[in-house]
């Protein structure tokens, strides 16, 4: 199911306005963008800055964590700081692929075949609930994601930039879940949970949303045009050789580790640098440290990581716990700082 309630935004949106990028420019509008989500995401700064890096690092995000703890809420939230264009598709086993990307349709009148566009052909498409579709379904995202296009009956429609997919999915045991393909959690440049609230943060949602829902109180703080802006000011962060060669060696050492089957790709090693940069930027640097690195490795490499079946069966050992042991090693022969954890 389709909705395209939230594809028009207000006359309040932020103006378009040509301006000149600067690194004051850039903290001002950043730090907005953070202001107005955490009005709605109370207590989980992290989640809302990984969004916000997945953004301006033109990655994409999957948001994974059992049911009722906000993350279409996180979603929606950052779908509604942006003037532009929003779509959210709600996945359900009868949902097909035709939905999502479009299909062809014959006109009568002009005796020829025109393509609809499906969903996918927003600038931020919320995927609720991925994983309650078919992989047939879900495949269906693969060459939008990767490619920014689409490919129905032989022809090639472009999507508009910038393209960003939010999806949410629950836990692989909850009940009428597909597990996402390894080429399709491939795509996603980051993997969040939102977790339970603590106790204040959850007291005030109680008081707050009892009058008002806090959506509804949103307001577009930045243009598409401005957006484009802000990814070039980030993509331009220095990243030194050292660095590189230190987000490889990380990426080697997965795809050698004993308990796993498969390791990182380069696509996430690429992922890794570009999002490093971003949070370089978000900082207030114009270069990368190991430390951006180290704190997005978790994120950005434990969903791609696949154990080996004994591995897998003792269950003894997580993705992201393989990743802080890689981290540790890799950090004690080259002497990199390990980043400092929450």
């Amino acid at each position: 199911m389709v909705d395209t309630t939230m594809t028009d935004r207000g006359a309040d949106a932020a103006p378009g306005a040509a301006f000149e990028m600067n690194a004051e420019v850039f903290a001002a509008t950043t730090g907005a963008i953070t202001s107005s989500m955490e009005r709605v995401i109370d207590g989980k700064p992290e989640a809302v800055r990984s969004a916000l890096v997945c953004l301006l690092a033109e990655g994409h995000l999957l948001v994974e964590d059992v049911p009722g703890v906000g993350k279409t809420m996180l979603a929606r939230a950052l779908a509604a700081t942006v003037d532009a264009s929003v779509r959210r598709i709600q996945f359900t086993p009868d949902l097909l692929p035709g939905d999502v990307t479009g299909v062809s349709v014959f006109n009568p009148v002009e005796r020829e075949f025109e393509f609809k566009q499906g969903a996918v052909f927003a600038n931020i498409v919320i995927a609720d609930e991925i994983n309650r579709s078919s992989p047939k379904t879900q495949s269906a995202l693969l060459e939008a994601m990767e490619e920014g296009q689409v490919t129905v009956d032989g022809r090639t429609h472009y999507l508009p930039d910038p393209f960003l997919v939010v999806a949410t999915q629950n836990p692989l045991e909850m009940e009428g879940t597909y597990a996402l393909p390894e080429a399709q959690r491939d795509r996603f440049m980051m993997r969040v949970s939102m977790g339970y609230p603590d106790a204040a943060s959850e007291a005030l949602m109680l008081r707050q949303r009892d009058k008002i829902n806090p959506l509804s109180q949103v307001r577009a703080v930045v243009s598409e045009e401005r957006v484009r802006d802000l990814i070039a000011w980030a993509r331009a962060v220095h990243v030194s050789p050292a660095v590189e060669e230190y987000a490889v060696a990380l990426a080697q050492a997965t795809r050698t580790h004993a308990d796993l089957r498969l390791g990182a790709s380069p696509r996430a090693t690429l992922q890794l640098i570009r999002a490093a940069k971003v949070w370089a930027a978000l900082d207030g640097r114009g270069f990368v440290i190991p430390d951006d690195v180290a704190t997005l490795l978790s994120p950005v490499f434990a969903h791609r990581l696949i154990p080996t079946r004994a591995a897998g069966a003792g269950r003894s050992r997580s993705g992201a716990d393989t990743v802080t042991i890689i981290l540790e090693r890799i950090a004690a022969a080259t002497r990199v700082p390990i980043a400092a954890r929450a």
